[in-house]
Formats: C-alpha cells, sequence, structure tokens
C-alpha cells in the first residue's frame, strides 16, 4: 500500500482528534471529558491535541460542535431530500434517531446539546457554535417546508417547533431508554406538519 493510499485510508491527527472529543462529550459532557482522556481515545499525544487546539479544551469542543452539527446536518439533508412529503421526512428522521439510540444502549444523545448545555454562561464560544448548529438545521427544515408550498411564516415557526421537539425528544428517549418519546414526536410532527400544508 503506497503512503498516499494509507494516509487517504487513515484520518489525520486532528481529524482523531475532532471525532474523539465529540464521541467523549457526546456521552460524559463537556465537564466530564477530560483532554487526556480526549488524546488516549485519539491515539494522540498531549502535545499534538494542544498543537491542533492551543486553546485547550474550549477549543477543542467547538470544532467537536462544528462536527456534530455537520453529522446531523447531512442526516437531516439525506432524510429530506429523500422525501417528498416534508411530514413524512419528519417522521422518518425521528424514527431513524430513535433506531440509532436504542443502537447505542441510550448512550448516544445529542451531540451539540450534551456538550453546550454544562457551557452555558461561561463559554460564549461553545454557545455561538450551538447555535448557529441549531441554526442550520432550522434553515434545512425551513426551505423543505417552502418548498412545499408552506408560507414564510408559518415555515419558519414550525422550523423551530420541529427542531426543539426533535432534541426534547432525544433528550426523553434517552433519560427513559425508550423509542416512544422520539416515535411519538416523528407521528405529531408529521400531523403539524400536514395541517399547515
Amino acid at each position: 500500500m503506497s503512503t498516499k493510499t494509507k494516509t487517504a485510508a487513515t484520518p489525520g491527527t486532528r481529524t482523531r482528534i475532532v471525532h474523539a472529543a465529540s464521541s467523549l462529550m457526546q456521552r460524559q459532557g463537556y465537564d466530564g471529558t477530560g483532554i487526556k482522556q480526549i488524546a488516549q481515545e485519539a491515539q494522540a499525544t498531549l502535545g499534538s491535541v494542544y498543537h491542533f487546539f492551543p486553546g485547550g479544551k474550549q477549543e477543542l469542543a467547538v470544532a467537536a460542535i462544528h462536527h456534530g452539527d455537520q453529522e446531523f446536518f447531512d442526516l437531516l439533508r439525506a432524510t429530506l431530500d429523500n422525501e417528498n412529503d416534508p411530514a413524512q421526512a419528519i417522521a422518518t428522521l425521528c424514527g431513524t434517531l430513535a433506531e440509532g439510540m436504542s443502537a447505542s444502549d441510550w448512550i448516544d444523545g445529542c451531540p451539540i446539546t450534551t456538550t453546550s448545555l454544562g457551557t452555558a454562561g461561561r463559554a460564549p464560544d461553545i454557545q455561538a457554535a450551538a447555535a448557529h448548529a441549531f441554526a442550520r438545521w432550522r434553515g434545512l427544515v425551513h426551505d423543505k417546508l417552502r418548498a412545499s408550498g408552506m408560507s414564510e411564516r408559518d415555515a419558519h415557526d414550525l422550523a423551530h417547533t420541529v427542531i426543539s421537539l426533535v432534541e426534547g425528544a432525544e433528550l426523553a428517549a434517552q433519560v427513559s431508554r425508550s423509542k416512544e418519546p422520539l416515535e411519538i414526536a416523528g407521528k405529531h410532527l408529521a400531523r403539524l406538519i400536514a395541517l399547515h400544508r
């Protein structure tokens, strides 16, 4: 195998660090995750972590949120693109999230929420990254609703409702170790979207 092929197949050190931080903070929160643990999980040295993230854990948390943001953004976009009906797309999304959480034994919640909640009021960069993520997700839902013929006002309000309810349902599913909160959220969001169309 050539050096070029090895590089393409194996994530670089920075990427491994971000992925490790995102995964650990998703499961343990910001305060429950240490730099040493991230380095160990990423199979990197502490020096490497601080080389790529001289701002320490806060800078790394922002990168982890951007990573989690992009992962969910891609899932949401694919789900919305695969369904003509936005109501069905949101119901499908909730079902997919429920299956994923169940498969993780209810450990993997929303990486954005888990990482940012513990830093409220003391880490504005982390809060700004989380707010940006939620805005991007709302934008995707908004655009799908508008494309289906919904008014601007309704699309704006429903996009907020969808993302807020899905986030809350994920937390409820994780706490109760049950798919039911997400399944119910998906069913009722689909009805709500259908009513507004």
